[in-house]
């Protein structure tokens, strides 16, 4: 991930990352548009959602006249986390609102990206021990027993679809050509949709909106908006390309309120404030943190 912006201009890159962000936040809308009639089970979303990213991003990686090498290529255990990343989100989908999904999500791929940080040796300063136990704190919040609280087994699903993307994450930031990694792992991610579909096959269920939906999820939400924010990321520092991922659940909630007619309860927005604050908080005193060490 670039730490300087000097390689795109500052409107091209508030462009693409507005951009990208949406199509992250339209993946919970038209999961939850496909799932919530429903229009197509979740194996079948997950699995037509995989193969269109995977054919999209496979044009795009011949159009540009990107490579695949030794070096830029991905794994099967990037596979696996990408499989299991979208079929927890799928089915998870079945029991949680739009903007209570991406919430959840956002929080557990950032929690888990932290906690990994932890385990690699790195020591966190006060800002951010603060701003995790707050984040934390927002999350027991939104999953306690309640009258409004979320589905449990929903919230349970969706957070183990926020650790797979994390892992998944972690593992690509190393990529030499994250579009021909991320083209690779789809690709990868394939055989497991066919294993699961051949294993649950008596489930599928679809119809030709569901099926619409769901392409437009892997072709457009899912490769285009990959490939977009990797142009975002050329004009961004590591910190603000973080920072701005904490939009993508205020999107998505209000998409959810516009398009599907949910509502957004107080503990949603309490929950929002506490997560996505302390969240912002540690990513705040990461850069005090390495600012000072720079002085």
């Amino acid at each position: 991930m670039p730490e300087t912006g000097s390689q795109l201009s500052p409107v091209r890159t508030l462009i693409a990352t507005a951009v990208a962000m949406s199509a992250f936040a339209s993946n919970s809308i038209l999961c939850r548009l496909a799932l919530g009639p429903p229009e197509i089970d979740a194996v079948s979303f997950t699995g037509v959602r995989l193969v269109s990213g995977a054919a999209t991003l496979l044009v795009i990686s011949l159009v540009s006249g990107r490579r695949r090498t030794a070096a830029s290529r991905g794994d099967w255990i990037s596979g696996a986390a990408l499989f299991l990343y979208a079929i927890m989100f799928s089915f998870a989908y079945l029991r949680l609102d739009v903007g209570t999904g991406a919430l959840i999500l956002f929080a557990l791929v950032q929690i888990t990206m932290i906690f990994w940080g932890l385990v690699g040796g790195e020591r966190p300063g006060a800002w951010q021990w603060t701003g995790l136990a707050v984040a934390l704190g927002g999350m027991v919040y939104l999953v306690s027993p309640g009258l409004s609280a979320p589905s449990s087994l929903g919230s349970v699903m969706m957070a183990a679809a926020g650790v797979a993307w994390g892992v998944y994450s972690l593992r690509g930031r190393s990529a030499t050509e994250p579009i021909v990694a991320t083209t690779d792992n789809f690709v990868r991610s394939v055989p497991f949709v066919l294993i699961t579909g051949a294993v649950l096959f008596g489930g599928i269920d679809f119809s030709g909106r569901g099926l619409a939906l769901a392409v437009a999820s892997g072709s457009l939400a899912s490769g285009v908006g990959y490939v977009i924010w990797y142009v975002a990321l050329r004009g961004l520092t590591t910190t603000r390309a973080a920072a701005v991922q904490l939009t993508v659940p205020a999107i998505a909630a209000g998409g959810g309120v516009a398009l599907l007619g949910e509502s957004v309860s107080l503990r949603l927005v309490a929950s929002a404030l506490l997560i996505l604050g302390g969240v912002a908080l540690t990513m705040t005193g990461h850069e005090r943190r390495a600012f000072s060490q720079s002085r």
